[in-house]
């Protein structure tokens, strides 16, 4: 099959004879194009080869235009032969009083209309890529006033379970995991800050409340795992908060150290799926590195031959 280009292909090849008529004299031009041309169409539809001839007429425009198409290959032989009748068909034309603009042009001509089985298959796929892409799309940014909210009520409900936990278990430290912030450093302090926050009595609801108790907390975003350390003011001689946050951090390569504070220290560990570091992925070992961190400065319960997961605190510890 010829084509133009990869995409566009063609079979047959149509000529144009077109010209204007006028509005003149009751359009007295139209209808003398129309007989010459029925004078004339024995002629050309006898052409070998000849598959359609059409017939156009614009009353706003005031086209008339004959159009024959014929596969490519008995184009060829038309076109050897000139056209016939081309030529006394434009000379005739040309004589109407009212015709101007005589003309001619060849171009491909192809019926792309698709029967009804492969146009509703056509349509299916059409809708099955429309619903994937929009499947795919970005969501839309949350409204960050709605996102805060949810950062600090899991960071109170959090502090909470925490200071319960702790109290139990008689630890100075801990570590464990939120959500709500998806890896975002600024997100990730307000929550902490909330789980320090000090519990009003006076509430229905109890929030807060661990201020007391040094923490590691971890967030698991798409781009990246952001890591917060905390070590309250008492606990400070005993460790140190940046010195915890980057011993846990540098297993990992690719890690940095966002802000260093006595109490509030901020780290990262970008995702990084040649190197196989994924933050969900990456989160458990590294609250079991920290917690181990804590058990070598006798910060944190040995474990008497009890498995390390007891003393690992995650998601699954603090069901909503």
């Amino acid at each position: 099959m010829p084509e133009i280009t990869t995409s566009v292909k063609f079979d047959n090849i149509a000529r144009e004879w077109r010209c204007k008529w006028s509005e003149d004299a009751s359009k007295a031009s139209l209808d003398a194009a129309q007989a010459i041309l029925a004078d004339l169409l024995p002629e050309l539809s006898s052409v070998e080869g000849v598959a359609t001839i059409q017939r156009i007429v614009c009353g706003g425009c005031h086209d008339f235009k004959v159009i024959t198409k014929l596969p490519a290959a008995a184009f060829g032989e038309w076109e050897k032969a000139e056209f016939a009748p081309e030529k006394d068909f434009l000379e005739k034309l040309g004589g109407i009083k009212g015709v101007s603009a005589v003309e001619t042009q060849t171009y491909t001509l192809e019926e792309v209309k698709l029967n009804k089985k492969d146009a509703k298959k056509a349509m299916e796929n059409k809708e099955a890529e429309a619903e994937k892409a929009k499947a795919d799309a970005p969501k839309p940014a949350e409204d960050p006033a709605k996102k805060l909210k949810k950062v600090i009520k899991e960071g109170g409900k959090r502090g909470v379970e925490i200071e319960g936990a702790a109290d139990m278990g008689g630890l100075q430290f801990f570590c464990t995991s939120v959500d709500e912030p998806e890896g975002d450093v600024d997100l990730l302090k307000q929550c902490a800050e909330a789980m320090n926050a000090k519990s009003d009595p006076t509430e229905e609801e109890r929030k807060g409340g661990s201020g007391h108790i040094g923490k590691m907390v971890f967030s698991a975003g798409t781009a990246q795992l952001a890591v917060l350390a905390y070590v309250p003011d008492e606990k400070q001689a005993e460790l140190s908060c940046p010195e915890w946050l980057e011993a846990v951090l540098k297993t990992q390569p690719g890690y940095k150290m966002v802000t260093q504070d006595k109490s509030y220290s901020i780290g990262i560990i970008p995702a990084d799926g040649d190197k196989g570091i994924f933050p969900l992925k990456i989160r458990e070992p590294l609250i079991l590195e920290a917690n181990n961190f804590l058990r070598k400065r006798g910060l944190f319960p040995e474990d008497n031959g009890s498995d390390d997961d007891e003393c690992v605190f995650g998601d699954d510890d603090f069901p909503s």
